[in-house]
């Protein structure tokens, strides 16, 4: 079987409001269920791709600061 996360992730979310995202986002953190953490790593990628170096950086600051 070939399945593509990634393919498959963009394919159930396409056309979503941002409110409607967050609620992904929110339901996924909220259910703490391991097989959903490659759905955020998805959005992530998303984002990343989408930001400029100063969303970047300023992300990975707050990341940081979130991870000690």
């Amino acid at each position: 079987m070939n399945f593509q996360i990634r393919q498959a992730v963009k394919a159930n979310v396409q056309g979503q409001s941002a409110d409607e995202l967050e609620n992904v986002v929110e339901d996924a953190i909220k259910r703490g269920e391991e097989h959903l953490l490659p759905g955020l790593g998805v959005f992530l990628e998303a984002w990343w791709n989408n930001a400029d170096q100063q969303k970047r950086q300023n992300f990975m600051q707050d990341l940081a600061k979130a991870m000690a």
